[in-house]
C-alpha cells in the first residue's frame, strides 16, 4: 500500500472510531493501533499533557505496563522538545538527535526511525503523537501529514473528554500558567494596566471533522475568490508605498494567493475528511514543517507572509474578518501585535486602549508618534509576545522601564499601583506648571509648543499652558478617513483647530502620506519602484503631481483662516524649488479666493521642515523666502543614518545624541542665526528630557512636541543655565570620542536635574 493510500485509510477508520460511543481511553487506543497499522510503524503512542508532565497515555509496540508511569518534563526528551517547541520531528535515527532520552521501562531500545507531531489545543501543545520503526528512515511527507491530521482530531476528541486539565490545555507550565515578565524596547513611555488583546484575534478551530465534504469544499472556494480579491485591491491601492520591499511582500501574496497547488493541497485535506478551517490548519502546519527545515533568511521572510496570508484566509472562511478595534474594546486593554500601521491604531477606543505590545517595532515609526500624540504607551521588540499571552490575561506594562508583567500576582500588581500613583503626583505637579512660563534660570525665554493631529488633541492647548501647536499633522484626518476627505470636511477641521486655539499660532503642515503612512482609497498614477518607499513618492513629492489634492487642502485652510493668521508649512522639501511651487498652489488658491470676494487670513506665513539634509546645504537661498523652519528629527535621523524607520532590526542601530546629529543640528541653527527666520524642532527628539536639554545646549528655543511632554519640559527649562549648559556641549562636540548621552546624563545629575 502507496503511503497516499495508507494516509486515506487511517482518516477512514478515524472517522469510524470518533463516531462510536467507546470511552476515550478506548478510542486512543484504538488509534495508536489504526496509524501503526497503517503506517508499518512497529511503534504508535500518544502522550498527554498532565499536571504539566507529558504521560504516556496509549500505545501500540512499547510496553503496555509503561502506560500511565512514563511521565517526561516538556522539553526533555524528544517527545518533551516536539511539546515544547509546538514543531514537528522526523528522524532516520532517534539515538543520534541531542535531545534523545532513553526510558528503559517502554521496551523502545531497539527502535531507529522516530516521527513526532505536537497534538495542539489554543495553539499550544498539550500532547503528542508519535511512531516508531526497527529500520532507520525518514517517514515520507503524506505520512506526517496524516499524523497531523490525526492529532488535530485528537486534540477535538482530548478537549470534549477533558482528558487534560484547563490549566494545561491552556499552557505548558509555570511559564504559562504564572506571572511572567516581557522585555522589549520603550517605544512611547508611561504605565498602563488592561486586559491582553489581540489586534487579529485568532480563530479557534471548533470541529475539526467535516458533516458535508462539499459544503467545506465550496466554503474554501468562497474564501479563496474574497482573499485574491482583497490581495487584488491591496496591489491596485499602491500609490503609497509603491516599490521595494513592499511590492515583493505584495507580488509573494499574489504568488500564495493564485498558487493552485496550495489550493488543492487544502482541497485534498478536505477530501480526507477534513472541516474547512481544519484543512487550512493541516496545510499551514505541514508548510511551517517544510520551511524550518530551510536555513535561509529570505525563506524565512516569506515563511511569515505565508502564515499571514493563511491567517488571513482563515479569519475569511471563518467569518472573523476585523480586527479587535472593528469588534470594540469592552474592557480597559492592552493590545497585542506584530506590528500596526497609525491607521490601524486611530481606530481604537482611546478611552479603553491603555497600551501597546509589539513584537516588532522602532522608535521612528509613525505608529509610534501617533501612539505619542495619543497618550497610548507602546513597548516594542517583545520577542515571542504572541506565544506567551492568552487573550484575556491581565497585563501590567511599564513601557518606561521596557518591561510588561504578565498575569502578575497580588504584590505585583500593588507595586504597579504605587508606582502609578507617583506617576499620577508626578503628573499634577507638572499640570502646576500650566499658567508658568518656561524661562531659563539665565532668563532666556523657551517656546514650548504641542504636536496634534486630530480634533480632540486641541484640548491639551488649555491643559498644559503650551504657547502654541507647532505642528498640526493633517494627514491624521485622511488616515482615519475611509474616502479622500473632501474640502468642505477639511475646512471645518481646520476652522474648529483655529478656534480652539485662540489666539495661540497653530503651525498646519500640509499632508504627508506615503511610506508607512499609506490611505486606501487612492489609486496609484504614477508606477514608481521604489527600493524605499520612505525616500521614495511621498509627503510633498507626491502632493505636487496630485495637484487637486494639495488645492483643495490650500483653499479649504486659507477658507478656514478668515480673519487670522494662517501658518503653513511643507513637509519634505529638498530643493527650493519645491517650496516655491507649493507656495504658489496656495498664492493661487488666494489669488482665487479674492477674486471671488472670500474671507482671507489676516496674513499666511510660510514654512518649510528641513528632514532631507540636502536642504542644510541650501539654506543661504532658501532662508529668504521662508518666515519658518522646523526640524523633523524623526525623518532627518534616518536619512542622515541611512536607517529605515521601520525596520525593527534597526531600530536602536542609532541615537540622537549622537555627535553627527548634533553637530549637523549646530550647524543648521547657525546658519539661520540673523536670518529672522524663526527656528524649532518638531521632531519626537524634542521631547525626551535629556535629548531636550542637548537642543537647548546648541542654541534651540523653540520645541514643538507631545502634550503629555510639555510638563516635564516645561520643568527642565527653568533648571538650565544656557551658558554653563552651552559651555559644556561646545566642549563635548568638539571630542569625537566622547558619549555624549553619559556625559549629559552625568552633568544633569550633578545640577540635580532629571533626565527620566
Amino acid at each position: 500500500m502507496s503511503a497516499a493510500a495508507s494516509a486515506r485509510q487511517i482518516l477512514t477508520r478515524m472517522h469510524e472510531v470518533m463516531a462510536s460511543r467507546m470511552h476515550a481511553q478506548g478510542k486512543l487506543d484504538q488509534v495508536v493501533d489504526i496509524v501503526g497499522e497503517c503506517l508499518t510503524s512497529e511503534v504508535c503512542s500518544i502522550y498527554l499533557l498532565r499536571e504539566g508532565m507529558l504521560e504516556l497515555f496509549a500505545t501500540r509496540g512499547l510496553d503496555k505496563d509503561a502506560v500511565h508511569v512514563t511521565r517526561m518534563a516538556i522539553g526533555q526528551g524528544l517527545t518533551g522538545t516536539i511539546a515544547a517547541n509546538n514543531e514537528t520531528l522526523n528522524l532516520a535515527e532517534a539515538k543520534a538527535h541531542p535531545d534523545f532520552l532513553y526510558r528503559p521501562e517502554t521496551g523502545e531500545e531497539k527502535f531507529h526511525s522516530f516521527a513526532g507531531v505536537p497534538i495542539v489545543n489554543r495553539e499550544r501543545a498539550v500532547g503528542v503523537l508519535c511512531v516508531q520503526h526497527v529500520e532507520p528512515r525518514r517517514y515520507e511527507p503524506v505520512e506526517i501529514e496524516a499524523l497531523q491530521t490525526t492529532a488535530m482530531v485528537l486534540s477535538e476528541l482530548i478537549s470534549n473528554a477533558e482528558l487534560v486539565d484547563e490549566e494545561d490545555a491552556l499552557a505548558l507550565g509555570p511559564a504559562q500558567t504564572g506571572p511572567q515578565t516581557v522585555t522589549g524596547l520603550p517605544l512611547v513611555k508611561g504605565l498602563g494596566s488592561g486586559v491582553a488583546t489581540y489586534h487579529q484575534p485568532r480563530v479557534q478551530i471548533a470541529q475539526v471533522m467535516a458533516e458535508d465534504t462539499e459544503a467545506e469544499r465550496q466554503r474554501v472556494y468562497r474564501a479563496f475568490d474574497k482573499m485574491r480579491e482583497q490581495i487584488d485591491n491591496l496591489s491596485n491601492q499602491a500609490e503609497f508605498g509603491v516599490g521595494g520591499e513592499h511590492e515583493e511582500v505584495l507580488e509573494t501574496y499574489k504568488m500564495f494567493a493564485y498558487d493552485e497547488g496550495w489550493s488543492r493541497r487544502i482541497n485534498e485535506a478536505i477530501d480526507s475528511g477534513l472541516t474547512a478551517e481544519a484543512a487550512i490548519e493541516r496545510v499551514q502546519q505541514h508548510t511551517r514543517m517544510r520551511m524550518r527545515e530551510i536555513d535561509d533568511a529570505l525563506l524565512a521572510e516569506r515563511m511569515h507572509d505565508l502564515e499571514d496570508l493563511a491567517n488571513r484566509l482563515l479569519r475569511i472562511v471563518a467569518g472573523q474578518l476585523g480586527t479587535a478595534a472593528s469588534q470594540g474594546l469592552r474592557k480597559d486593554a492592552i493590545l497585542i501585535a506584530r506590528n500596526l500601521g497609525p491607521a490601524e491604531l486611530l481606530e481604537y477606543d482611546r478611552r479603553r486602549l491603555k497600551g501597546v505590545i509589539l513584537e516588532e517595532g522602532s522608535l521612528t515609526a509613525h505608529v509610534v508618534i501617533v501612539a505619542r500624540a495619543m497618550g497610548v504607551p507602546v513597548l516594542g521588540r517583545a520577542a515571542n509576545i504572541r506565544t506567551i499571552v492568552r487573550d484575556g490575561d491581565e497585563i501590567l506594562l511599564d513601557a518606561s522601564a521596557g518591561s510588561a508583567v504578565i498575569r502578575p500576582t497580588g504584590a505585583a500588581a500593588e507595586a504597579f499601583e504605587t508606582r502609578f500613583a507617583r506617576s499620577r503626583e508626578r503628573q499634577a505637579a507638572y499640570a502646576s506648571l500650566r499658567d508658568v512660563e518656561p524661562f531659563t534660570r539665565c532668563g532666556t525665554r523657551i517656546n514650548v509648543m504641542i504636536n496634534a493631529g486630530l480634533r480632540e488633541d486641541m484640548s491639551a492647548l488649555a491643559m498644559t499652558g503650551a504657547d502654541g501647536v507647532g505642528l498640526f499633522r493633517t494627514e491624521f484626518q485622511f488616515l482615519v478617513s475611509a474616502t479622500l476627505p473632501q474640502r468642505e470636511r477639511q475646512q471645518r477641521l481646520y476652522r474648529d483647530v483655529l478656534e480652539a486655539a485662540g489666539d495661540k499660532p497653530v503651525i498646519f503642515r500640509t499632508v504627508d502620506i506615503g511610506g508607512d503612512k499609506a490611505v486606501p482609497y487612492l489609486a496609484s498614477e504614477i508606477a514608481r519602484q521604489d527600493e524605499n518607499p520612505a525616500m521614495g513618492w511621498r509627503a510633498l513629492r507626491l502632493a505636487l503631481t496630485r495637484e487637486g489634492l494639495m488645492k483643495a487642502q490650500a483653499r479649504a485652510l486659507l477658507e478656514a483662516a478668515a480673519g487670522r493668521s494662517l501658518y503653513v508649512m511643507f513637509p519634505m522639501v529638498s530643493e527650493p524649488w519645491e517650496f516655491d511651487a507649493a507656495k504658489k498652489v496656495f498664492e493661487d488658491q488666494y489669488a482665487f479666493l479674492r477674486m471671488k470676494k472670500k474671507a482671507l487670513p489676516d496674513q499666511v506665513r510660510y514654512g518649510a521642515m528641513l528632514e532631507v539634509p540636502a536642504l542644510a546645504e541650501v539654506l543661504d537661498l532658501l532662508l529668504p523666502k521662508l518666515s519658518f523652519l522646523s526640524i523633523g528629527t524623526n525623518d532627518l535621523t534616518q536619512f542622515l543614518f541611512a536607517a529605515d524607520r521601520a525596520n525593527p532590526r534597526l531600530a536602536e542601530r542609532y541615537d540622537w545624541l549622537s555627535i553627527s546629529i548634533m553637530r549637523f543640528l549646530r550647524r543648521v541653527n547657525q546658519a539661520t542665526a540673523g536670518s529672522g527666520v524663526d527656528l524649532g524642532v518638531c521632531g519626537e527628539m524634542g521631547g525626551r528630557r535629556l535629548e531636550a536639554l542637548a537642543l537647548l545646549g546648541i542654541g534651540f528655543t523653540r520645541l514643538s512636541i507631545t502634550p503629555a511632554a510639555v510638563g516635564p519640559i516645561k520643568e527642565l527649562v527653568r533648571k538650565v543655565d544656557l551658558a554653563e549648559l552651552s559651555d559644556a556641549m561646545n566642549l563635548w562636540l568638539a571630542s569625537p570620542e566622547v558619549n555624549l548621552r553619559a556625559e549629559l546624563t552625568r552633568w544633569a545629575e550633578e545640577r540635580e536635574i532629571e533626565t527620566d
